[in-house]
């Protein structure tokens, strides 16, 4: 099976940038999802030590969406009900910072972007 990196290039060094940032409510980079699942993360930065290790904002798909760090080899790993592997949104254009997906997500049990 081949794998398909989920990240560009441009979106690592955005990560990175993000990171650097002393402001910490950015605009998400990436939407990652589950198309046979519920599960959805809305990611703004990466670790700067760890870059595997990113930030955002996190929903499985069990009504309790949050932010939190999450390893981008786990989510790789992740299958829905049908085995097909998480891919990117390559439509999502982030439009508000995670602060305000994190609000509505909360709100309404799920990430709503």
């Amino acid at each position: 099976m081949v794998e398909i990196d989920l990240l560009t290039l441009e979106d690592r060094v955005r990560l990175l940038v993000n990171a650097l940032a002393g402001e910490r409510d950015h605009f998400p980079v990436v939407k990652l999802f589950t198309p046979d699942a519920g599960a959805t993360w809305l990611i703004t930065e990466c670790d700067l030590d760890e870059p595997d290790r990113l930030f955002g904002l996190c929903d499985l798909g069990l009504n309790c969406p949050e932010l939190g760090f999450v390893h981008l080899s786990e989510i790789k790993e992740v299958r829905g009900g049908l085995g097909l592997p998480v891919e990117r949104d390559f439509h999502f254009n982030a439009e508000k910072p995670i602060s305000a997906y994190a609000a509505e997500a909360r709100a309404k049990g799920r990430i709503v972007a």
